[in-house]
């Protein structure tokens, strides 16, 4: 039965005496002042009845403590809940009777509810806000509400649901209301009023479980609820403390890389800009707050069914923010939403159950629990950075496809399962994507991170002031705007990473002290202060740079940075030179070692292993272990911004930043690349022969694939002349013919189809004993794709270059027409390719087929969804029901290609020639066609629904029975096409030429055809239903048994006296508008 909160004070009178009658209540501060002496005559007299009636009978509700300046509440420090556990012992101790439910809720829920809030107000970060809000007692109307709080009535189905869950209960939205209205009584705006008052009703939870805890001996209503999980409830929320103590608080703690200085000092919030399905930025759009964005996501309530997607390049700053902004949810949101932050690169263990995975990765015991994520006192914001750095060849499930499907499923059940509530946040380089981005799931609310402003340089200059000082501040400032700064210097200063490495070495003189004199090796004047940039000193280091080559200056000037002014401390002497390129080649062969094991972390004893070969480096660290008892190997390693890998027991490193590694394993691959051309004696043939080349090749490229960050490297190194050089040691012509030497053999079978020990066997005994499990096939498999891959950006590099275009040509089947040619090679490589997973090939070389040349291939029936086309000459191919969705094949050759039943849905085709191809039962719906030459193609009963084929030439092509609904066709030339019984119906035609087109029985219903050239058009039977015709050109045009209604538009129309076979109806009608032409 219900009853009234204000007779919970009252139920002491009923058994033990009228005690209560003697006091009225005067306002709410003096009930207010009542809860606190009520609280000391609780410490002070324990259950001295006599003292505390007086007390009693003045109070409403625990909640009249309310009527007190909010910082007075949170100054006394009462301890609510102990007040609330206190009366239940004095109720049984003088009564003997047992309480109900309803009745033990409601005193021990108010208690709890104010030492939420207590709580919550107490924090560090609330103190400062506290003493800013007015000081003053509730106000009159905010005075009776918290009277009337005590005429609610709670019943014992309503106390079930606030034990269970409180925030979800009818007392809990009761005592909210209570809590804004005063909140906003005391100048605390609507929107923070709200979200202090859901935080407090989130963690009134835990302290109703303590009192249930203290209580349950004596209150048998408690002691069951804690038989039933009152203990495993404390211990989970003990764990959640603690993890977000040890693992949230202190992420923005941490020291940026060998600086004394943290991540939150140096820290700005970014900005980012919408992004469409296709991972599409539109540059109109105005830029977005990334925080702002992300904290808008979490309280929209018709957005909790999507994936927040971050994306960005390198660099950018994904990785800061998620530590940053899971400490902020932490301090501003926990435990409404409670910070999980994973990095993707730790997980070692992917189930085909992503709740599961969870499970796995977050290590702590409140996951322990199979149920922890079905408590709906709890809901976590999962913060997944790297989703390009996931394990794929250690993965249980198929592919980062499958894990961004699995994560969009998650993230609907938790919508739909009101126990769940949980959100996802996913980051990651954009460049994983994009062989994938039309098979992603439908849920991504995606956002990319630009590059920074100017406005939010300065924040981040003014707080880089704090920590170097004004002057070198001002300094780098000026290093930046001087005339004489690259271009591209500044556009990489807007990437974070780089822009602290360039202020870093900039504070440190690096740009002055590395200087040297060309070919001499002298240093360069430094008379110079120390903001300018000495004239055309700095213009030589830059001069001429791309933006990767830029960047890789700047990664190589670091690295000289880190090797001398920040050298480890473990040799008894300065590093000569030598010792210096020594370290380098360590660093060199642990970023190798770190992209060969994934692309995360290596072990310490792989880099041992690797470099046992190289005498002037074991040397010098046998000199090191002289002088040290620690390995030196890890000393020399953490010279380099590396640090111990996450969860390692076993020796292993990891970069403090991917993008470290992905530059030392280029310049290590640019080493081995210019050691295979070197000329061997007197110039004959190479020092390496042909025997070593073949294991070099599967030991630096027998592993997951070449990403498009090292190979963009890579090819900047093997091109850069070194500084005081003439020229390169890159030998592009050997290079290839060495390669594609290799690739052919490769192709044959011939170095996997050994009787003894294969190459593939050898590596692969390597890497497994380094705990990387790699099979002889899947090596295989790499060395070949990673060979076609430095071919490829061979064969681009030369395109460029008179005196080599014609000396590098890569044909992966061979050139037509040749002995050698095979049609159905890449085929095969393709087939093969599925050994290291579905879809293998494309996921690994899809990235770098442009300008590929597959003349008469045959490349029938394979998936190619979302590759890397462009340029390609595809001419004379057999590309028969093969699927090109969403690929890129924008300036294609495609003369005479096969490609009927093919799927080109929403591909790129802008500006390919298509003359004579046959398209026929082609999807080609949402395709873009614009300024193609489709010239005699056949597209009898193609799909192109929705294409853009503005500008497109489609002069004599057969489009019979095509479906060409709302199709753009603006300026197209469509004379002479067979356009029988096709469907135009709402395509826009304006300004298409369609002289001598044969439009028989053709859907033109609702299409546009303004200021179209239909002369000489056939439009037998055509239905113009709703038709704009304005301005068209009507001239010889046969209206033979056409469709036209009220609605047909035939405004200035030209040519219409000469017209044919027109109905007399519709003759009458153009005779007696005015308006025509």
């Amino acid at each position: 039965m219900a009853e009234p909160l204000k007779r919970l004070w009252k139920f002491l009178n009923t058994d033990i005496g009228d005690l209560f009658s003697a006091e009225t209540l005067k306002d709410g501060v003096d009930s207010a002042k009542a809860v606190l002496e009520l609280a000391k005559a609780l410490k002070e007299q324990g259950s001295n009845v006599e003292q505390l009636a007086p007390l009693v009978g003045r109070i409403s509700t625990l909640l009249d403590v309310l009527n007190l300046p909010l910082v007075q509440v949170v100054g006394a420090g009462l301890p609510f809940v102990s007040i609330a556990t206190g009366f239940l012992k004095l109720y049984l101790e003088k009564s003997q009777q047992e309480l109900t439910l309803a009745q033990c809720t409601a005193l021990v829920s108010q208690g709890a509810y104010l030492e939420s809030l207590q709580a919550l107000l107490s924090l560090p970060e609330n103190r400062v806000w506290l003493e800013q809000i007015s000081q003053t007692p509730a106000s009159a109307p905010v005075e009776k509400q918290i009277v009337k709080l005590g005429e609610w009535q709670l019943d014992e189905e309503q106390a079930k649901k606030a034990v269970v869950c409180f925030h979800e209960s009818q007392l809990a939205e009761n005592f909210n209301q209570i809590l804004m209205t005063r909140l906003q009584d005391a100048g605390v705006g609507a929107t923070e009023a709200n979200i202090l008052t859901q935080r407090i009703a989130w963690n009134t939870t835990r302290y109703i479980n303590q009192a249930i805890a203290s209580q349950a001996a004596q209150v048998e209503p408690l002691a069951e609820l804690y038989r039933t999980g009152g203990r495993e409830l404390l211990e989970k929320y003990q764990s959640l403390d603690s993890y977000l103590e040890e693992q949230i608080a202190t992420k923005p703690l941490e020291k940026v890389f060998a600086e004394e200085f943290t991540f939150q000092d140096i820290y700005v919030p970014l900005k980012v800009k919408p992004a469409d399905d296709n991972g599409d930025v539109a540059q109109q759009v105005e830029v977005l707050g990334l925080e702002t964005w992300a904290k808008a996501m979490l309280n929209e309530s018709q957005k909790q069914d999507r994936v927040m997607f971050i994306q960005g390049g390198p660099g950018r700053g994904k990785s800061v923010f998620c530590r940053m902004f899971a400490d902020w949810v932490r301090q501003q949101l926990h435990p409404v939403w409670t910070p999980v932050l994973i990095r993707l690169r730790d997980i070692r263990t992917f189930e085909k159950n992503f709740e599961a995975t969870l499970q796995a990765a977050v290590k702590a015991n409140f996951a322990r629990d199979n149920r922890w994520l079905y408590d709906r006192n709890t809901r976590f914001l999962f913060l997944l950075d790297g989703f390009d750095e996931l394990l794929m060849e250690r993965r249980s499930s198929e592919g980062l496809k499958e894990f961004l499907l699995q994560v969009g499923q998650f993230q609907r059940d938790c919508q739909q399962s009101p126990e769940m509530g949980h959100r996802v946040l996913i980051t990651g380089r954009s460049l994983a994507l994009q062989s994938i981005e039309r098979l992603m799931p439908p849920n991504l609310e995606r956002v990319e991170i630009q590059l920074m402003d100017e406005e939010l340089q300065q924040q981040w200059l003014s707080k880089w002031e704090v920590q170097v000082g004004t002057d070198k501040t001002k300094a780098f400032e000026q290093f930046l705007q001087d005339k004489h700064c690259p271009q591209r210097v500044r556009e990489l200063a807007q990437e974070p990473l780089l822009l602290y490495l360039l202020a870093a070495m900039h504070r440190d003189d690096e740009f002055k002290r590395r200087q040297k004199a060309e070919g001499r090796g002298q240093k360069v004047n430094t008379g110079t202060s120390s903001g300018s940039l000495q004239g055309e000193s700095i213009v030589g280091i830059f001069k001429g740079a791309d933006s990767t080559t830029a960047k890789i200056l700047i990664y190589q000037r670091t690295l000289d940075w880190v090797l001398t002014k920040q050298r480890p401390q473990w040799l008894n002497r300065e590093l000569t030179e030598q010792n210096t390129e020594d370290l380098r080649r360590i660093l060199t062969e642990a970023g190798l070692c770190v992209v060969q094991s994934g692309g995360e972390c290596a072990s310490v004893k792989m880099i041992e292993t690797r470099l046992k070969g190289d005498n002037t480096v074991k040397e010098l660290l046998e000199e090191a272990r002289e002088n040290l008892k620690d390995n030196p190997l890890r000393n020399a390693l953490a010279a380099f911004y590396l640090q111990a890998a996450t969860g390692s027991k076993e020796g292993a490193v990891e970069f403090a930043h991917k993008s470290f590694g992905e530059f030392l394993c280029a310049e290590r691959l640019k080493e081995s690349l210019e050691n295979w051309t070197e000329p061997g004696r007197r110039g004959r043939g190479f020092n390496l022969p042909e025997e070593q080349l073949h294991w070099e090749i599967y030991d630096l490229l027998g592993y997951g694939g070449l990403t498009p960050e090292i190979v963009e490297y890579l090819m900047a190194l093997l091109t850069a002349i070194p500084e005081g050089a003439t020229e390169s040691e890159f030998r592009p012509v050997k290079l290839f013919q060495r390669l594609e030497d290799f690739y052919l053999r490769w192709c044959e079978g011939e170095f996997i189809d050994l009787a003894e020990e294969t190459l593939a066997q050898k590596k692969t005994r390597q890497l497994q004993k380094q705990g990387i499990q790699l099979g002889q096939r899947q090596v295989d498999v790499y060395t070949g794709l990673n060979v076609m891959i430095l071919l490829l950006e061979l064969h681009r590099y030369a395109l460029s270059r008179n005196n080599l275009k014609d000396q590098i040509v890569f044909y992966p089947c061979c050139q037509y027409g040749t002995e050698g040619f095979y049609r159905s090679r890449l085929l095969y490589i393709i087939g093969y390719s599925n050994c290291i997973g579905i879809d293998g090939f494309l996921r690994k070389i899809g990235e770098f087929l442009s300008h590929i040349k597959l003349i008469g291939a045959n490349l029938s029936h394979i998936k190619l969804i979302g590759a890397k086309l462009s340029v390609a000459d595809l001419s004379g191919a057999n590309l028969r029901d093969t699927d090109f969705s969403g690929a890129k094949l924008n300036g294609a050759n495609l003369i005479g290609a096969d490609l009927s039943s093919a799927k080109l849905s929403v591909a790129d085709l802008s500006g390919a020639d298509f003359i004579g191809a046959d398209l026929s039962s082609a999807k080609l719906n949402g395709a873009n066609l614009r300024n193609a030459d489709l010239r005699n193609a056949e597209l009898i009963g193609a799909d192109l629904s929705s294409a853009k084929l503005s500008d497109a030439d489609l002069s004599g092509a057969n489009l019979r029975d095509t479906d060409l609904r709302n199709a753009k066709l603006n300026g197209a030339n469509l004379r002479n096409t067979d356009l029988r019984n096709a469907d135009l119906s709402y395509a826009k035609l304006v300004g298409t030429d369609l002289t001598d087109a044969d439009l028989i029985d053709t859907n033109l219903s609702r299409a546009n055809f303004s200021a179209s050239d239909l002369s000489c058009t056939d439009l037998n039977c055509a239905n113009l239903s709703f038709t704009n015709l304005s301005n068209a050109c009507l001239r010889d045009a046969d209206f033979t048994g056409i469709i036209w209604n009220e609605y047909t538009q035939w405004e200035n129309i030209l040519g219409w006296e000469t017209a044919v076979n027109v109905p007399d109806e519709l003759w009458t009608l153009w005779n007696n508008n005015p308006n025509l032409g």
